[in-house]
């Protein structure tokens, strides 16, 4: 029913460097993506969280305000929205961006789906049914499937190249990335489990389903800082609330940082936030970049009380960074 359409260049080019936009405003997220496209960065994310304004609705916007940024969502909850609803927003989106729009989906969490009266259970299963009728939709222009939890029988008007990406967090969800979706998006995974348990997770998977792997986007929270205290503290305010849920704890664990129950520890800060100067961040996301695995996606941690500031320093870290890659 499907077939291979990964295309690094679109689902994950080596050496990319985008950003996670958050704002409170959908105006003022597209305002981010406009400037971070004139500051020469690739790619620009957003994520849908519980019942936040959709991200698809604000690329959209965004779309009609740029011209080369690469827009993307990361993620996009699959439980409330029927497969072939997302697939009408991307031929919308690819209308007005062509070849710039990539689609990440997930399952989320159950505690984040509650307000939707859903039965959030066996979520690989679900993710693996969206998978499926997504890049059939998307990249065939029909589809005729019926699952455990996804019916869908449509045909569109104009098959796409949209990469179908998908969230991972345990090895399992990176294989199933392997087997059958464009690319893998991580969230709050440390550097040292990335490699040694996402990438040989999602390669292994690929070569035994006879596919070259496809790109991972590894989510990196920065902290533009030389203040250890100031960087300390932004990440137990932003990311801290990741060591409370169980998968999380479980995937720390896995990472070598067992302590992560009672918090960040400092060195679960280091393996996971790239902090520094301007300098050294860009320096550093750089490198990684360059490791090859696929794709950079930075969320900027706020220093204090200076959201702009913060901001602004880590939109010049990351535009530095993609001009030395």
């Amino acid at each position: 029913m499907t077939r291979d359409t990964t295309e690094p260049t679109r689902a994950g080019r080596t050496g990319r460097v985008g950003v996670v936009i958050q704002a409170a405003e959908p105006s003022a997220a597209v305002d981010l993506i406009v400037q971070a496209e004139a500051q020469g960065i690739a790619a620009a994310w957003m994520t849908t969280g519980g019942t936040q304004a959709d991200a698809l609705t604000v690329l959209a916007g965004a779309a009609t305000r740029t011209s080369s940024i690469q827009l993307g969502s990361a993620i996009i909850p699959t439980w409330p929205r029927n497969p072939v609803f997302i697939a009408q927003q991307v031929e919308a989106l690819e209308g007005l961006a062509p070849g710039r729009i990539r689609l990440g989906i997930g399952p989320s969490t159950a505690a984040a789906m509650a307000p939707f009266g859903v039965d959030f259970r066996e979520p690989l299963t679900q993710l693996r049914e969206y998978i499926e009728v997504l890049r059939a939709l998307l990249h065939e222009g029909t589809v005729e499937f019926n699952g455990k939890f996804v019916r869908a029988r449509a045909r569109l008007a104009r098959p796409t190249t949209t990469p179908v990406m998908a969230s991972a967090l345990q090895e399992h969800a990176f294989a199933l990335c392997g087997r059958l979706a464009d690319g893998a998006i991580s969230w709050v995974c440390p550097w040292s489990y990335i490699q040694q348990r996402a990438l040989p997770a999602l390669r292994k998977a690929a070569e035994e389903a006879g596919r070259e792997p496809p790109p991972l986007i590894m989510h990196v929270p920065v902290c533009v800082s030389e203040d250890p205290t100031a960087v300390r503290e932004s990440a137990q305010r932003q990311i801290g609330m990741y060591a409370r849920f169980q998968f999380y704890k479980d995937m720390f664990r896995m990472a070598g940082h067992p302590d992560a129950a009672g918090g960040l520890s400092q060195e679960l800060i280091d393996d996971l936030v790239i902090h520094g100067s301007e300098a050294t961040v860009a320096e550093r996301l750089a490198e990684r970049a360059a490791e090859g695995f696929g794709e950079v996606m930075v969320l900027p941690l706020i220093v204090g009380d200076d959201r702009e500031g913060s901001l602004m320093r880590t939109l010049a870290a990351v535009a530095r960074a993609t001009a030395s890659t």
